[in-house]
């Protein structure tokens, strides 16, 4: 019995992106999978957050082309993002309004059917529906996740792209907010980019792993072959070898 091929729905290909005359992205490449979640890890400066901003169309590649659903991204951004979307603890929706308008705001912008019944089904799922007459700027920092992720999963991306989803918050929401990534892969089967200085993170939500390094990627694989390439016990061990080298294993 042949194996169905998965279809790739984010492909970076020979990505560079210059600033005068620093390189903070040189000659990326990589491929991302429906229902596929893709670890992204690398110190601060690592060239992550700019691969990101590439991703979203906010920051112009000098180099390599970038393309999502087979199309390229600089022709088809506006296609590319209505099936996509994007969450980060380092952004807020805006504080004034309550959590349910916000989202019902967003449902509307993406053009969600029946954008209330949407969100009511999110806010169950995330398990925030007591925070919906809340005004959005006096949420903890793991309720702003948790409703940064529905606001994220309004549209049903097929691209989801997820930076620091976990960052600062406690054990106990973080687990919840990696069992709802691993439930919305299981379930609704997008393609996931994932950013996060937790290696539990990736180690329990990730398929493969790539690591950054100045631009560059110097390895990429599964966290089991990741940890052997490097022999190390672990995924954390790897990203401080990596941290403090830079330099790939012999």
């Amino acid at each position: 019995m042949l194996r169905r091929v998965a279809e790739v729905i984010l492909e970076i290909d020979g990505v560079i992106k210059r600033f005068d005359d620093f390189t903070a992205v040189d000659g990326v490449s990589f491929q991302v999978c429906a229902g596929e979640t893709v670890g992204l890890l690398g110190v601060n400066g690592a060239g992550k957050t700019t691969l990101m901003n590439m991703i979203l169309g906010l920051t112009t590649p000098s180099g390599g082309a970038i393309r999502a659903f087979g199309m390229d991204l600089q022709k088809h951004r506006l296609e590319i993002l209505q099936r996509s979307n994007f969450c980060t603890t380092y952004a807020t929706l805006p504080g004034n309004l309550k959590v349910r308008a916000n989202l019902e705001i967003f449902a509307r912008l993406y053009s969600v059917p029946k954008p209330k019944e949407k969100v009511s089904e999110l806010l169950e799922l995330l398990e925030i529906t007591k925070l919906a007459d809340k005004s959005t700027g006096q949420l903890s920092a793991g309720e702003s996740t948790r409703v940064n992720l529905a606001k994220a999963l309004l549209n049903d991306p097929d691209l989801l792209l997820l930076d620091e989803p976990t960052a600062s918050l406690d054990p106990d929401i973080a687990d919840k907010v990696r069992k709802l990534v691993r439930h919305v892969q299981r379930t609704r089967h997008p393609a996931i980019l994932y950013t996060s200085h937790n290696m539990r993170d990736i180690e329990e939500v990730c398929d493969r792993v790539l690591f950054l390094h100045a631009g560059k990627i110097l390895a990429a694989g599964t966290p089991d072959e990741i940890t052997k390439h490097f022999e190390e016990d672990d995924l954390e061990d790897v990203f401080i070898k990596i941290a403090r080298s830079g330099e790939l294993a012999k």
